[in-house]
């Protein structure tokens, strides 16, 4: 059914013209990469152009967002942003999906990278490369002047894993831009690791030895909860160097070996010895569990840094219950660490009029460089800026100086994820690639919880077989 859906998709593009698109506007002529965007000459000749933005944001964000499209304004007065929440990313990816089959997708997205694989099968997806590299100067409406593209200045303040996100579609183009990222952190209990002399874990066999020694101090505990299994799987894959997918070649789903079979088998024997639970099988975010403060509880979570306020306990007239610590999760080997990249990236679509292309552009280019946008989104939404220059900014500056575990948690948050910038990686991206973190997320949840009934090795290798049977379908 998905292989008839994606042919139709196709075929519908294609009828509509949004595949003949590809390279057929007029260009410089100079640097210009073979299927990437041509820039019209001139860059952006002031034309008065409409440019639609589906995101997810709600009020607060958006009310961001308006400051900046009327400091946008007046540098180009004549392109009017027209944006609009569209749901969760699900949603803008569904709709889109949609109105690509009748021409009618928005030239601006927030997306995911499994998501531009999606559109990439119809070619819907604008190339950045050039635009990137562009050295065509534009005069805005105050006068003042700017290149099309990036400068080396500006590419170099990105977080190099954010930025390299865009990359990530084996045919080593530019698909993205990133708006505003997240990670996986480690939440712990401080003020009882204080109390009873515990060390933050900095690898997993040291986290396997003080989940015992936490069971030991509280029986009746689970001392650590971890939301997403996907992730999990993923970031073990990363960190032992082993193979998961790859978007080149007709074999896209390589996570059927050994070394992840033994990963899986150890963490099975953690959850069976009670260290660890998930979301999945709990049942809701284990941070439930983190901030519980009757019944059965944990000491650590392991969860998105942009959900910190979610890991904080309720505070009372005596203040919080406790103080939460937040550090790197464990890691293989600590010299090399490897944490997931995650949050919404923008992408621009294809579209007849390339001034609308060039347009959305500036505009892309304008919230991904501009730092005090960056850093007000930041504070405002809880998701890490993805300039290095942002704690520069003197707000965020002094919002980064009062973090702590309990009102300032989220600087908190924002500042270990900031101080672990070169650990961050993406997985590839292309038509499957969310069914395969989907299906390896299941395989993680069945090893812990399935009977092997006498035969551990015979279980887990076919847990392994039908995620990939699964992927293959």
């Amino acid at each position: 059914m998905k292989k008839k859906f994606v042919s139709i998709l196709l075929i519908a593009c294609m009828l509509l013209g949004v595949v003949a698109l590809t390279g057929c506007q007029k260009g410089s002529g100079t640097g210009v990469l073979a299927g990437n965007f041509e820039i019209p000459e001139g860059g952006y000749d002031g034309s008065e152009v409409t440019i639609t933005f589906y995101h997810t944001m709600g009020s607060n964000l958006s009310d961001v967002l308006n400051l900046y499209i009327e400091e946008f304004n007046k540098l180009y007065p004549n392109i009017h942003i027209n944006h609009e929440q569209v749901g969760g990313y699900d949603d803008v990816r569904d709709q889109i999906k949609t109105e690509l089959t009748v021409g009618n997708q928005p030239n601006i997205a927030y997306c995911y990278p499994d998501h531009v694989a999606l559109y990439n099968i119809a070619r819907a997806v604008v190339t950045l490369d050039n635009l990137i590299a562009s050295d065509i100067e534009i005069t805005r409406a105050d006068g003042t002047k700017e290149i099309l593209g990036l400068t080396d200045e500006q590419v170099a303040d990105f977080i190099e894993g954010y930025y390299n996100e865009g990359k990530q579609f084996g045919d080593g183009l530019m698909y993205t831009m990133p708006m505003s990222k997240s990670t996986e952190v480690l939440y712990y209990n401080k003020t009882f690791f204080e109390a009873n002399n515990l060390e933050v874990p900095k690898t997993w066999d040291e986290m396997e030895a003080l989940c015992a020694k936490i069971l030991t101090i509280d029986p009746d505990c689970i001392p650590l909860g971890y939301d997403s299994e996907n992730n999990w799987f993923i970031t073990m894959t990363e960190q032992y160097g082993n193979e998961y997918t790859t978007a080149s070649g007709d074999n896209h789903f390589l996570f059927d070996n050994d070394g992840n079979k033994a990963f899986v088998k150890e963490f099975r024997e953690w959850y069976q010895k009670g260290y660890v639970t998930t979301q999945e099988i709990y049942g809701a975010y284990t941070s439930g569990l983190f901030v519980a403060d009757t019944g059965t509880r944990s000491y650590m979570s392991i969860g998105s840094s942009a959900g910190a306020t979610h890991q904080r306990p309720t505070k009372t007239s005596d203040g919080y219950p406790f103080e939460v610590g937040i550090a790197t999760i464990p890691q293989v080997d600590p010299s090399k660490p490897k944490v997931i990249s995650q949050g919404p990236s923008l992408c621009i679509f294809k579209d007849a009029n390339p001034q609308e292309v060039v347009a959305s552009w500036l505009f892309v280019k304008f919230l991904t460089t501009n730092v005090d946008f960056q850093a007000e989104f930041s504070m405002a939404s809880g998701y890490v800026p993805v300039l290095k220059s942002v704690s520069e900014n003197p707000a965020y500056a002094d919002f980064l100086n009062k973090a702590d575990g309990g009102d300032y948690i989220s600087a908190l948050s924002a500042k270990i994820c900031l101080e672990q910038e070169s650990a961050y990686y993406t997985s590839p991206a292309f038509n499957g690639s969310s069914t395969a973190r989907d299906q390896v997320g299941l395989l993680m949840q069945s090893a812990f919880t399935t009977d092997d009934g006498g035969n551990l090795d015979a279980m887990i290798d076919q847990l392994f077989k039908n995620a990939i049977d699964e992927c293959n379908r």
